[in-house]
């Protein structure tokens, strides 16, 4: 039977929590009285995590589904995948480190009832966060929806419910650079937010570090917005307007017959100015050139090398 309800959850080394993470999910979606099915996307695991998802699996193969990555391709790509692979009439998307708790979806549901194509819940509390994590994001949050055209709700993560509808679109797109939560605010559609309590994680430690938090800003600021590239404009018209104003003072100087500015220091000044400029909007060139070479490969966006699920075999994507 075709599922009504898709559960998609990245796993990388939570071996701990799966287990209860399953069992937390089984009884709120038993609780609905609907067919269900959970995608668990295995994200190149090195712990016992493989063994433990084929596990579950084999004890309920009507529910579970299980993707094995080739290797691991990071959060948003296990993201992908999942909503590739699911088939529900609405899919939500998960963390399975159960800060964001299952009972919450009964919630996004019953928005999704009334007609909203997009339920994403909205962290009101956050616990176990440090205030460097805290400020951060809030920065984040803040620099996006000023760099970028997309608005993104604030303390909204990737923890959201998406109708069929919007997952079809979402699979056209086929980006390298992934930031699904940006992805998903530009699709539109009618969306609403549904407040929830985050939890500290039970075990484990988190995924995303502070260079992987940084990378990911990156493709959202570079997936949705060129205002970047426009950066080496105003900087090129500061750096003439302020040569163009040196050199008349220093002329000015001259014609009063008054000593002018120092030479060796002011000139070493002026070309560590300028050329630092130049090679950060290189830089910042770079990463756009960079992406557009990645996308003209055509590459895959992941691999899979075992898929189990009950109506299929083992195959690749």
């Amino acid at each position: 039977m075709k599922p009504q309800f898709s559960i998609v959850g990245p796993v990388y080394n939570e071996e701990v929590l799966i287990p209860q993470f399953y069992e937390r999910v089984r009884d709120v979606m038993n609780a609905l009285g609907e067919p269900w099915e959970v995608v668990l996307v295995d994200d190149g695991s090195t712990d016992r995590t493989p063994e433990i998802l084929d596990e579950l699996h084999a004890q309920d193969p009507a529910h579970v589904v299980v993707l094995h990555f080739a290797r691991n391709f990071g959060h948003q790509l296990a993201i992908t995948a999942g909503m590739d692979h699911a088939r529900g009439a609405a899919v939500i998307a998960i963390d399975t480190d159960l800060q964001d708790p299952p009972e919450v979806i009964p919630e996004l549901i019953a928005k999704w009832r009334e007609g909203y194509a997009v339920v994403y819940a909205v962290r009101v509390e956050r616990e176990g966060e440090t205030w460097f994590k805290l400020t951060t994001a809030r920065l984040f949050y803040q620099l996006i929806q000023q760099l970028t055209s997309v608005t993104i709700p604030m303390e909204a993560g990737d923890f959201r419910l998406l109708d069929r509808q919007v997952i079809e679109v979402l699979c056209q797109m086929r980006e390298q650079h992934r930031f699904v939560r940006a992805m998903v605010s530009w699709v539109g559609f009618r969306q609403v937010g549904v407040p929830y309590h985050r939890y500290a994680r039970a075990a484990g430690e988190t995924k995303y570090s502070f260079p992987k938090m940084f990378r990911l800003a990156l493709d959202a600021i570079t997936g949705f917005s060129s205002l970047p590239l426009k950066l080496a404009t105003w900087a090129g018209t500061v750096a003439t307007a302020s040569g163009l104003l040196l050199a008349l003072a220093l002329l000015i100087l001259r014609l009063q017959g008054k000593a002018p500015l120092a030479g060796q220091g002011l000139t070493a000044s002026l070309v560590l100015f300028v050329g630092g400029i130049q090679l950060w909007m290189g830089g910042i060139l770079g990463e756009y050139v960079g992406r557009i070479y990645d996308e003209v490969r055509h590459r895959p966006l992941y691999t899979v090398g075992e898929i189990l699920r009950i109506e299929e075999s083992k195959t690749g994507r």
